[in-house]
């Protein structure tokens, strides 16, 4: 799937932050990944908001292409005034794309037909809660992480 584009006025975009990833806040999986992310975020460029949050309605309230569900990662990307939404692998490549150093994985399987990656991004998540469990209610960031989340 490309990544869906918008432009955005100054109403539209009321966070500065370049990118921001919607995740599912009670997901245990998620919460792994997120530490993970964070650690190999060293400039901090990326934050982070749950799909369950405010943050999430307002940014699915500009792009209704956004699923309803929180079976899906999104990456949003706000440069130069134009958002661009992506989803599920597409969202998981890119992020990877901005960590230091990058995954050794993300050229071997970057590679792969959008179509065929997001199904096997579509069997994990809908097993994740079963392999890993869930939160009875979305995380609270520790002081250090505070800054890098929005809700």
């Amino acid at each position: 799937m490309e990544p869906v584009e918008r432009e955005s006025g100054p109403a539209a975009s009321r966070d500065p932050r370049e990118y921001i990833v919607l995740f599912d806040g009670v997901c245990a999986f998620c919460d792994g990944m997120l530490q993970w992310l964070m650690d190999r975020d060293p400039q901090g460029r990326l934050s982070y908001a749950p799909l369950q949050g405010p943050t999430a309605g307002a940014i699915r309230r500009r792009h209704p292409l956004i699923p309803d569900d929180i079976d899906t990662i999104v990456l949003l990307e706000s440069r130069d005034g134009v958002e661009r939404v992506r989803l599920r692998s597409d969202a998981i490549f890119r992020i990877c794309e901005l960590l230091e150093p990058r995954p050794v994985w993300l050229p071997l399987l970057s590679w792969l037909p959008r179509p065929l990656a997001d199904f096997a991004y579509r069997s994990f998540a809908s097993l994740r809660y079963r392999l890993f469990g869930r939160f009875d209610a979305c995380r609270i960031p520790t002081p250090e992480e505070r800054a890098h989340f929005l809700d």
